[in-house]
């Protein structure tokens, strides 16, 4: 390890978690403690293994961070790891860990992270890894008894960096956590609560002239709800928004380039009106953009608690088309009480508005822990249907990976049945060095 250590962080780094693993080395890196550490980024079984390995007698923590979907494959793979490399402590963060603890201990590992990571691991930093005492943890003790440490600490969301400098790894920045918009699928607002946490602009400029000194050229936001960016409430703050994005356009500069509502983020079809989408092509270099629209049926979008309703999605698919954008829909089929008519309705929808240009971008509901709908039935979609959404997809209109959701919607409810959890709980652990550069970004205290 190059020098000594009292404690080895191994992250079981996979694309798709980068970002929490980013997050939570960003914190680390600006945080001062006694414990001498080293951080390894193992992207394979084997390569987590090795660190484990290398490691010898040093005190090493392995930190997983995993989505609902991917917890049954995952925990084979842990299993596959403790045999060949027995004595370390598994620490599972992220969604699925956050929802379902208790679950996650059975499946294998040693501790679940409940909530907000970035105090919970900083904590565990200055312990050299001992849990007792610290809050956000679930684990069992020597005697199998099962501990509960509390709610995890949480901060304004400028406290710790978007991303860590140290490792030079850039990922978009995160502008808000949490929404006001408890949708009874989706995890966010069960996981960071029902309300928005933003970061400030001035914190958000910090870190886009970082990227600029780096060499970067493209700045995107993580966010739930776009256009919800500053305010409190359901309706869209534009004069806070234009000032996030002329902010980020002047600070990457001319060679740079600001995307906002595509990918990783959405915008909300009520949300889509002329002066918004102005502001985006005024500021912003994406040509696309993506509207959650779920369902195409009132009684379905009222039973999930969306707050729009169809003709919200209708107008703004014609407003986005009408201002030059691409349009990708989000739809999800099979949600819970779906009738056929109401499948229908859905599918109408989507066919109206591949006519009108737009991409429909599919889902089968699936039974994601911590949710509302977390005990519902696996998306069930009928075989006309899954013709006609086929039919879509051959004609370039629809895209997805909804044939391999419902596999893993299956699953979900297999666990569920396998793994019963006593009661629900609360995200994300997984991280690093020292910062290579003694400015900081305004914090949002």
């Amino acid at each position: 390890m190059g020098r000594v250590t009292d404690l080895v962080l191994v992250l079981r780094y996979r694309k798709a978690v980068t970002y929490g693993f980013h997050t939570l080395l960003a914190a680390l890196e600006e945080h001062p403690t006694d414990t001498r550490y080293e951080v390894v980024f193992a992207e394979s079984a084997q390569a987590t293994i090795d660190a484990i390995t290398a490691a010898g007698g040093t005190r090493t923590l392995v930190l997983w961070s995993f989505y609902s979907p991917d917890a049954a494959a995952l925990a084979g793979e842990l299993a596959t790891i403790k045999a060949a490399a027995p004595g370390a402590t598994h620490v599972a963060g992220g969604v699925h860990a956050t929802a379902e603890p208790v679950q996650t201990l059975d499946a294998g590992w040693d501790v679940a992270a409940v909530g907000e990571g970035e105090r919970t691991l900083l904590d565990l930093v200055d312990s050299g890894g001992d849990p007792a005492g610290i809050t956000g943890l679930v684990y069992r003790d020597g005697t199998g008894r099962l501990v509960r440490t509390g709610k995890a600490h949480k901060a304004p969301l400028g406290t710790y960096r978007a991303f860590p400098l140290t490792y030079k790894r850039m990922n978009p920045i995160e502008i808000t956590r949490g929404c006001v918009y408890a949708c009874r699928f989706c995890q966010t607002p069960f996981m960071f609560s029902a309300k928005f946490r933003h970061r400030s602009v001035e914190n958000v400029r910090w870190h886009v002239d970082r990227m600029r000194e780096l060499g970067k050229r493209d700045v995107r936001f993580i966010t739930p709800t776009s256009l919800s960016y500053g305010t409190d409430g359901e309706e869209p703050d534009l004069a806070a928004v234009e000032e996030l994005l002329a902010s980020c356009k002047e600070g990457i500069g001319p060679d740079g380039r600001v995307f906002f509502g595509s990918f990783p983020s959405e915008i909300r079809p009520e949300h889509m009106t002329v002066d918004a989408l102005r502001l985006v092509k005024r500021y912003c270099a994406n040509d696309n953009l993506i509207v959650g629209a779920q369902s195409g049926s009132e009684r379905v979008l009222e039973a999930a608690k969306r707050g729009h309703d169809v003709e919200s999605v209708r107008r703004a698919v014609r407003i986005g088309i009408a201002e030059g954008f691409r349009i990708n829909v989000d739809m999800i089929f099979g949600m819970p009480g779906e009738d056929p008519a109401d499948a229908e309705a859905s599918l109408k929808l989507a066919q109206e508005l591949a006519a009108l240009g737009a991409r429909i971008h599919s889902h089968v509901f699936m039974p994601l822990p911590g949710t509302p709908w977390r005990d519902a039935p696996p998306g069930d979609v009928d075989p006309e249907t899954i013709r006609a959404v086929s039919r879509l997809a051959q004609q370039g209109a629809l895209y997805g990976h909804w044939q391999k959701q419902r596999e893993h919607a299956t699953r979900l409810a297999a666990a569920a049945v396998e793994y019963p959890r006593p009661g629900r709980s609360r995200t994300l652990l997984p991280l690093a060095d020292r910062p290579t550069t003694g400015s900081e970004p305004p914090q949002d205290r």
